[in-house]
């Protein structure tokens, strides 16, 4: 069964021609180049650091360097409004998201230093040289390889590890010999 064709579908997108349209340029947007800008206007960054805030207002013009490439707005100094104060649950927000990252920065060098340290420390010697050991080309370092001295400057003497007590897992096979 055929149907009429619809008359009152919109237009799909191919079917017309897009317009690209920028708000804010009504042929009388101020456009200045770099370190041109009027007194009394600044940017979102410039505000920032005088303790404003544009506070919902439209930008008068725009500031372009890099020939039009890069640009920022401008507003205007005297409709700024100060900066909001966070409150103290915000504050202490960002705090713990300050802790995590450092926290998390730490972590991440603790592991860049445990894998360094395992490409230039020997097991055997456990001596932890200022290079990186030939470990796949030569299996051992330079000295313990064929017996040529290294200097005292090239590594830091071998890490002397505390005895270690016996663990609970091994204690654990005694106590099921003792109990059948």
């Amino acid at each position: 069964m055929l149907h009429p064709p619809d008359t009152t579908r919109h237009p799909t997108r191919g079917e017309h021609d897009l317009v690209d349209i920028d708000p804010y340029d009504d042929g009388q947007f101020p456009v200045f180049r770099w370190r041109q800008a009027p007194a009394g206007h600044a940017t979102r960054h410039q505000l920032r650091a005088m303790g404003l805030r544009p506070g919902g207002q439209e930008p008068v013009a725009r500031i372009e360097c890099r020939r039009g490439a890069r640009f920022a707005w401008l507003y205007r100094i005297g409709l700024a409004l100060p900066k909001r104060v966070p409150t103290l649950a915000q504050e202490a927000a960002l705090a713990q998201e300050a802790a995590l990252a450092q926290e998390a920065a730490l972590a991440q060098e603790a592991a860049l230093d445990r894998a360094m340290a395992a490409r230039t420390t020997y097991p055997r010697c456990r001596r932890r040289y200022y290079h990186c050991l030939p470990l796949r080309a030569l299996g051992s370092c330079l000295e313990c390889h064929d017996g040529t001295p290294a200097g005292p400057t090239t590594y830091l003497p071998p890490a002397r590890h505390p005895a270690r007590r016996p663990t609970r897992h091994r204690r654990l096979g005694d106590r099921d010999a003792r109990h059948p």
